[in-house]
């Protein structure tokens, strides 16, 4: 359980993308699969260690400095279907919870985003999967209608995919879409500025680092965990400075 007399100074913020074997040597990004038992084992040793692992809508308090303890964020981006068969049973097993950022006009296809640099093409979590996910004790937030470059959509365009795929998970779902994800990490001051018209409390990006507690909720770094995270390297991300050094 999370000890409430211990302050917070610094918050790691997870991500992830798919929880699956990698593909074979030579494929494009395969630093972004984790391994299902490379997750179980990180999991585990949270909850050996005594932290809780929260979505970013109950990460919030601690976030905003009204409660201390240890705490870790978990964030997935892009909703693959392997984090709802993968993940979700180990987050349950564990009382964890967690926020998948989701591609509302992709859902039930594949990243096809990725067709242009090699990436394989795998599932994506249809509308009745990501309500599982849901009804499973996690969280869905936006990761723009397309998983569009914000940096090259003129200014209504990137408005309308966050707008509009908040709005469209929201009725999928039947409830709040709080948080947003900027894809690829990607973003401008005006994008930051988007974000709080389109009404989101808070928003990862993909610089990394721990997140300070009382910081900007719009652009909060991220702890990445790729295939080649030993478990001591994924201990050092979360309860020491290790990552803190790589901010921007």
């Amino acid at each position: 359980m999370p000890d409430t007399a211990r302050p917070s100074p610094a918050i790691p913020i997870l991500v992830y993308h798919q929880i699956s074997e990698a593909p074979p040597r030579g494929a494009p990004f395969r630093g972004l699969y984790v391994s299902p038992g490379a997750f179980a084992r990180q999991m585990a040793l949270l909850r050996l260690l005594g932290y809780q692992g929260l979505s970013m809508s109950a990460l919030l308090p601690w976030l905003e400095g009204e409660r201390r303890g240890k705490v870790v964020g978990i964030t997935f981006d892009d909703g693959y279907l392997n984090n709802l068969t993968q993940a979700l049973p180990v987050l349950q097993r564990h009382g964890f919870s967690s926020t998948c950022y989701a591609v509302s006009n992709l859902l039930g296809q594949t990243n096809v985003w990725d067709q242009g640099i090699g990436i394989a093409q795998v599932p994506l979590m249809n509308g009745k999967q990501l309500r599982q996910w849901v009804a499973g004790g996690q969280e869905v937030g936006s990761h723009t209608q397309n998983h569009v470059r914000l940096l090259q959509s003129d200014a209504a365009t990137a408005l309308r995919e966050m707008t509009q795929d908040k709005a469209a998970l929201e009725d999928l779902l039947g409830q709040p879409v709080r948080h947003f994800c900027y894809p690829y990490g990607e973003y401008a001051p005006a994008h930051v500025a988007m974000a709080r018209e389109a009404g989101f409390e808070t928003v990862t990006t993909t610089r990394r680092g721990r997140s300070a507690v009382g910081g900007d909720l719009l652009e909060l770094p991220r702890v990445p965990v790729v295939r080649s995270t030993s478990l001591p390297v994924f201990w050092l991300k979360v309860a020491t400075a290790y990552e803190d050094r790589e901010r921007a």
